[in-house]
């Protein structure tokens, strides 16, 4: 009985790191996905003006905010991208 207790426990515990692994933001994360999360689209619309109504967005929503960057051809700089994701990970989860 107390195994089954531990296992069902440790279980758990697997799929609440996970889930809060997800939630986690990084520049590895598609914008698409970004979009998706009001508070994250907020953070993308303060830090990176345009970003979300651009005419292109269905071009490069799959894209992580570290693909935008070296696909911009310097437009969108490294401070900003590290700015945006600071941000994005300051959010409450």
């Amino acid at each position: 009985m107390h195994l089954r207790i531990l296992c069902a426990a440790l279980l758990l515990s697997g799929s609440a790191a996970q889930a809060q692994e997800q939630l986690a933001y990084s520049a590895d994360t598609p914008v698409e996905k970004l979009a998706a999360d009001p508070a994250a689209a907020e953070v993308l619309n303060k830090d990176i003006p345009g970003l979300l109504s651009d005419s292109q967005y269905a071009m490069f929503k799959g894209m992580s905010l570290k693909q935008l960057r070296r696909a911009s051809n310097g437009e969108l700089s490294t401070e900003t991208v590290d700015k945006t994701v600071s941000d994005l990970q300051a959010l409450p989860r």
